[in-house]
């Protein structure tokens, strides 16, 4: 399942209600307006085994399955629909619609094609729900869903949802305004069709002010009480609005929480209110607790479903978020994430399947399978990227050098992003002190200095003048250090010291003189890195009998740290 098809099911959730006395498909289609979904295939269920031959029922008990995201039972039930009714296009729809969410537009396209290519005068559904599928899809094509949705359009103009889907496809587009106009076409169509006020108010969360589609989400509440949905949206809109929070001090965590905490509330009153207490019902909420990241509660609801007969293989995704977030049981975390993979279609795996399956291998050894899934997040979702940088953070603070630097090259491949120069300084940085353990070890650190030099090259490159500020100085000194390890610095053999070093130290000294001709302050760390800049730049003059640029480079020594030894010990010797 991927990122938008997560989204999908927050979106559009379910609820049981006991036995209920409805049973024409009328009945299924009011309940699927509601949201209640388990009461719909419950119908919808009886009518397939009473009415085999009508192929529409069918249709709709694959869009309840769609909804729960079981795509593989929504293909079968459609292609019972058109086993028992051949000429009823809206499973070859159906059909469509699961191609597209196992990523294969070509074949859907083809089914759409086939099933809309001879139809009625006024048989406008097939269109509509293409259009609609378009829509809902993975990978949403609004364009043509607006193309299906007008052809439909023009057989049907009284049918409120075309309207309402219509100004849905707008808004994908970012057409707020054309999104509105169809709400409002809806609303003159039937002034009651409550979904129409809710998508109203859905356009201003999308323009992110979330204060605004709140107070009309909760007015809404307040005049229909009854209607689930409004409740669901509710709990969206605080969690978009908790998720863009900032989340660093105390007080800016609390308010986090209290935000999520609400929206945890407000999804618990759309259970209560559609009467819902299915294992489906409770996957979806698993799924908007995923989707916010509240691990807390997403414990207690995957503890009830594992155990829960033919619950998803989603369930070992819950487990697996819990073992790694909440009891940091990174071995148990690849066992559920190693059960999660195996019994799921590729297309269902989300980005956090593969970002926490990916940390939790890094952390039980198996770097290389963890960092292949970490990729395989980041190319899911470019969001992921601050993910991946903390857990290189925490690897680097772990002294795991190693892990750290093959975590780092991930961002430090994306150019252009955000964390490119960071991630490039802390993959040099990374390999550096990796290259120096092995070189103590007696080992071979050729790979890991020259995969540092790279890094730092660029930032050392980099025209960026926060990237300078921030990096350029570090990497020149690490630069200078990464070569003084290369070189062979022993006073013992100094004919045979090449100054590798010097270029970086030369640099360096130019920067940070150029920083205080500014008018800005070296810091204490910045003298430090001039201390050993001088230093090492007066041993390699005093090995090409440089004695006076020598004895200058020992001179800015002392001005900076006047009991310094080596320097002190240099000058002795060049006046003696």
């Amino acid at each position: 399942m991927t990122k938008s098809k997560l989204f999908l099911s927050l979106l559009m959730a379910g609820a049981v209600v006991s036995s209920a006395s409805a049973q024409s498909l009328k009945d299924a289609q009011a309940a699927i307006e509601a949201e209640q979904y388990d009461k719909a295939k419950g119908i919808l269920q009886n009518l397939v085994q009473k009415k085999a031959k009508d192929g529409v029922n069918y249709f709709y008990l694959g869009q309840v399955h769609l909804i729960n995201d079981k795509v593989d039972s929504a293909a079968i039930v459609f292609n019972e629909g058109l086993t028992n009714s051949p000429k009823e296009q809206l499973n070859n729809v159906g059909l469509g619609i699961v191609d597209l969410e196992k990523g294969n537009a070509t074949a859907a396209e083809q089914k759409f094609a086939a099933a809309t290519s001879s139809l009625g005068k006024k048989d406008y559904l097939p269109l509509y729900f293409v259009g609609r599928a378009y829509i809902d899809a993975p990978k949403p094509d609004y364009t043509k869903a607006i193309e299906y949705l007008t052809q439909a359009k023009s057989k049907n103009a009284k049918d409120a949802l075309i309207p309402v889907a219509l100004g849905d496809a707008y808004v994908g587009l970012n057409e707020s305004s054309q999104a509105y106009v169809n709400y409002r076409d809806a609303l003159n169509i039937d002034e009651n069709l409550i979904k129409a006020k809710v998508a109203q108010a859905v356009i201003t969360r999308r323009a992110q002010a979330y204060d605004v589609a709140l107070e009309q989400l909760t007015a809404l509440a307040e005049e229909y009480p009854t209607f689930g949905p409004i409740y669901r949206e509710l709990a969206e809109t605080q969690l978009q609005f908790a998720k863009r929070l900032p989340n660093e001090t105390d007080e800016q965590k609390a308010t986090y929480e209290t935000e999520i905490a609400k929206a945890v509330t407000s999804y618990k009153k759309y259970l209560e209110v559609t009467g819902d207490n299915s294992i489906d019902a409770r996957v979806r909420y698993a799924d908007f607790l995923v989707f916010g990241q509240e691990y807390a509660e997403l414990k207690t609801v995957a503890q009830q479903l594992e155990n829960a007969p033919g619950v998803d293989a989603k369930v070992y995704r819950y487990l697996g978020y819990i073992a790694f977030n909440q009891d940091e049981d990174y071995q148990k975390a690849v066992g559920y994430f190693d059960k999660l993979f195996a019994e799921s279609d590729t297309s269902r795996l989300i980005d956090y399947d593969y970002l926490f399956s990916g940390l939790s291998y890094i952390q039980t050894g198996n770097v290389e399978k963890g960092l292949a899934n970490l990729k395989t997040a980041l190319a899911k979702n470019p969001e992921m990227m601050p993910e991946i940088g903390t857990a290189g953070m925490i690897a680097y603070g772990e002294g795991k050098y190693d892990v750290a630097s093959g975590i780092f090259n991930i961002p430090a491949s994306q150019k252009g992003t955000d964390y490119f120069y960071e991630a490039n300084f802390f993959l040099g940085d990374s390999n550096f002190r990796a290259g120096v353990a092995k070189k103590e070890k007696g080992e071979d650190p050729a790979k890991e200095f020259d995969t540092a030099l790279k890094a730092f090259d660029i930032i050392i490159k980099s025209n960026d003048q926060k990237v300078n500020e921030e990096y350029l100085a570090r990497a020149l000194y690490l630069t200078g250090y990464v070569n003084i390890s290369l070189d062979n610095v022993n006073p013992e053999e100094a004919d045979q010291c090449k100054g590798l070093f010097v270029p970086a130290f030369t640099q360096l000294v130019q920067v940070l003189k150029d920083k205080e001709a500014g008018g800005a302050a070296i810091t204490d760390v910045e003298k430090s890195y001039l201390v050993d800049a001088h230093n090492y730049i007066g041993y390699y003059q005093i090995t090409q009998e440089q004695y006076d640029a020598a004895m200058e480079s020992f001179q800015n020594t002392v001005k900076l740290s006047p009991e310094d030894e080596f320097a002190n010990a240099y000058i002795e010797y060049l006046e003696s």
